[in-house]
């Protein structure tokens, strides 16, 4: 039976699992000199972090002589998307258009960052719809046609 990952981490366990995404099999040791530059923490912050990260099912373990080795248990792109989708889903659908707006206006972006934009944008409209409905229930937006509710 495969343990259920939970894909809701902080801040600070996201710096935990850039470092192993990029690195692939890590100890703590190295993950602490990582971020030693970037975070005033001690290191026993960091092992509190990994634990944590442990416990969620994002870090496999494997005892390597007196030390643990970490790996991801699951991809940064599918980490990357479960949070993005769930983000999504705890804002007005008729407020997701603008909040990608927004998003990509105070993004930098590279020209081929665009152009992959415009590819996807052209490609949406082949389904998109005249106007998104409200998902929300009465009393968490303020839409101002509240006949949607």
């Amino acid at each position: 039976m495969i343990a259920e990952v939970n894909t809701k981490i902080t801040e600070s366990e996201w710096e935990i699992m850039r470092v192993v995404w990029t690195l692939n099999k890590v100890t703590s040791k190295e993950i602490i000199h990582v971020l030693q530059e970037k975070k005033d923490w001690k290191p026993a912050t960091t092992k509190t972090f990994i634990g944590r990260l442990v416990k969620k099912g994002m870090l496999h373990t494997e005892k390597d002589g007196k030390r643990y080795l970490y790996s991801a248990a699951v991809s940064e792109d599918e980490t990357v998307k479960n949070v993005t989708n769930g983000f999504f889903d705890n804002i007005c659908s008729k407020d997701v258009g603008k909040t990608i707006a927004e998003m990509i206006s105070t993004s930098t972006l590279s020209f081929d960052d665009i152009a992959l934009l415009e590819k996807v944008l052209e490609k949406k409209k082949e389904t998109a719809v005249k106007e998104v409905k409200c998902n929300c229930l009465k009393g968490q937006c303020q839409c101002k046609n509240q006949s949607n509710h």
